[in-house]
């Protein structure tokens, strides 16, 4: 759903220059208006529409369906998923409040709105939710011993297991984390989403497996 517009893709770069269905802007245009595109299950015509981190992308026409991940160096992959796992969506909770009537709400990374959650998520936490109907089906704690993967900063899309949380008042909360070969790095809060409970992702992780490799590593690839 709508990103800011620093953390987005525009559809017609996802058209154009990710998936290569499209050579011109005119082009993405004429496949968006025959409605056969759909974001997070809703049909998108806008060609400037901007998806973003955990969306899902799902052209019907192909049979395909894809969820837009950070890579290792913090650009954005369209990885291809299974129609099973394209039902669902993890989202980042932004904040918990109550709005008129004493109606409980939170809001989420991409802009969606979820009434009534479960009182225990709070801001921070992640939800997966399903697609079709709109409901939260799961939620995980932003807390010790769960995996996330790095949003912001420059670990994006780095993934691993958090170790601790320093509380520094008045300044950053600064989260230590640590990826599958053992490197240990850390960032601020904010930079921090969930993806799953304990060691399991919710979702499959792209082909690095949100573990940073050294340019000699790379090289030696």
């Amino acid at each position: 759903g709508p990103h800011k517009l620093r953390e987005c893709l525009p559809l017609v770069c996802l058209l154009r220059n990710r998936l290569k269905y499209a050579l011109t802007y005119k082009e993405v245009k004429t496949i968006c208006i025959q409605r056969l595109i759909k974001i997070d299950g809703a049909i998108r015509t806008d060609p400037t529409f901007p998806s973003g981190w955990m969306d899902v992308v799902s052209i019907e026409k192909t049979g395909e369906n894809f969820r837009l991940q950070y890579d290792t160096k913090g650009r954005f992959t369209v990885f291809p998923v299974q129609a099973e796992e394209a039902k669902f969506k993890v989202a980042r909770v932004k904040n918990v409040a109550v709005g008129s009537k004493n109606i409980p709400y939170l809001t989420t990374h991409d802009g969606r709105t979820f009434r009534y959650p479960d009182p225990l998520i709070k801001a921070g936490d992640a939800i997966k939710w399903d697609i079709e109907t709109g409901k939260i089906i799961d939620h995980s704690k932003l807390e010790v011993g769960n995996i996330c993967t790095m949003v912001g900063g420059k670990n994006t899309g780095r993934v691993g297991i958090i170790q601790h949380m320093e509380k520094h008042p008045g300044s950053w909360t600064i989260v230590h984390v640590k990826d599958a070969a053992g490197h240990v790095f850390a960032t601020r809060i904010q930079n921090v989403a969930v993806i799953g409970k304990g060691k399991e992702p919710w979702f499959t992780l792209p082909k690095a497996k949100g573990i940073k490799k050294t340019i000699v590593e790379e090289m030696q690839q």
